[in-house]
C-alpha cells in the first residue's frame, strides 16, 4: 500500500514538473512581486524557486533533459541577485522600478527566440509527456508553437503594461498596470495552455475516426478570465474609491458573463 501511494505521489510530482508553466513560475513570481522596496524579496524568492525546480527536476525525473527555461531561470535570477548585491543606490532604485519589465521582456525574447530557431520552449516539456511517435507530427509541433507564442504575447503585454505604469504614469505600484493587467495576461495564457491541446486532440480524433467529442468551445477558454472580473472589481472598490463605479461594473459584468459562459461551456 505504501509503495503504491509513494508511486502515485512520485508520478503526480513528476507530471507537475513536466509542465512548462512550472518553469515559468520564477518569472511570474518576480514580475508580480518586484517594486519599490521589494527587489531583494522578489529576486530572492525567484532564485530560490528556480534552483528548487532544477533540483527537483533532476531528483524526480532522473532521465529528463535539461530545459532551456530551467537554465534561463537560474542564470537570469542569479545574475540579478549579484547585480542587486553590488549595485549603487541609484542602480538599485532603477532595478526596483524597471526589473519587472526586464524580466517580462527577457521571457518574451526567450519565447519568440526559441520559436525562431525551431525549438519552442514548451516542446521540451511536451515531449516528456507524449509518445515519441508524435514528436515530429505537424499537429504536435503546431500545438507547441501556438502555446509558446501565446506565452510570449502574455509576457509582452505584462511588460508593456508595467512600462506604461512606470514611464507614463510614473506609478510603479499602479494597481492596473502592475497587477491587474499582468495577472489577466498570465491567467489567459494559463487557460490557453490547458485548453488548446484538447482542441487539437478532439480534431485529430474526428479526422481519424470520423467521430469524437466536439473541441472545447471558446466559452470554456474565457470562463476563468471572466471569473477574475469579480475579484478585480472588489479590489477596485477597496483600493480605488474614486473608481467605485468601475468596481461595481466589473462585479456585475463578471457575474453575468460567468453565468452565460457556464451555460455554454
Amino acid at each position: 500500500m505504501r509503495t503504491e501511494a509513494s508511486g502515485t505521489a512520485t508520478g503526480a510530482l513528476s507530471g507537475f514538473m513536466e509542465n512548462p508553466v512550472v518553469g515559468m513560475s520564477p518569472w511570474i513570481i518576480f514580475s508580480l512581486l518586484v517594486g519599490p522596496g521589494r527587489f531583494e524579496l522578489a529576486v530572492g524568492l525567484s532564485l530560490a524557486a528556480a534552483v528548487a525546480l532544477v533540483v527537483l527536476g533532476r531528483v524526480v525525473n532522473r532521465g529528463s533533459s535539461w530545459k532551456l527555461l530551467e537554465l534561463a531561470d537560474v542564470v537570469f535570477f542569479g545574475a540579478m541577485t549579484v547585480i542587486g548585491a553590488l549595485a549603487s543606490e541609484g542602480t538599485r532604485t532603477w532595478l526596483e522600478t524597471y526589473a519587472g519589465e526586464v524580466a517580462n521582456f527577457t521571457l518574451t525574447t526567450i519565447a519568440f527566440g526559441s520559436m525562431a530557431v525551431g525549438i519552442p520552449f514548451t516542446l521540451q516539456y511536451a515531449r516528456e509527456q507524449t509518445d515519441p511517435s508524435v514528436w515530429n507530427t505537424p499537429a504536435f509541433l503546431r500545438t507547441n508553437y501556438m502555446i509558446t507564442g501565446v506565452w510570449g504575447l502574455a509576457f509582452l503585454v505584462a511588460g508593456l503594461a508595467g512600462l506604461y505604469g512606470d514611464l507614463i504614469l510614473r506609478s510603479p505600484d499602479n494597481m492596473w498596470t502592475n497587477w491587474i493587467i499582468q495577472i489577466l495576461a498570465i491567467v489567459a495564457a494559463l487557460r490557453f495552455t490547458a485548453w488548446y491541446p484538447d482542441v487539437v486532440r478532439a480534431r485529430a480524433a474526428r479526422e481519424a475516426k470520423g467521430l469524437g467529442r466536439e473541441p472545447p468551445n471558446a466559452a470554456s477558454l474565457l470562463l476563468p478570465v471572466a471569473g477574475l472580473l469579480v475579484p478585480i472589481g472588489i479590489a477596485v472598490l477597496i483600493f480605488d474609491s474614486d473608481l467605485w463605479w468601475l468596481g461595481v461594473a466589473l462585479i456585475v459584468v463578471g457575474g453575468v458573463l460567468t453565468k452565460i459562459l457556464h451555460a455554454r461551456s
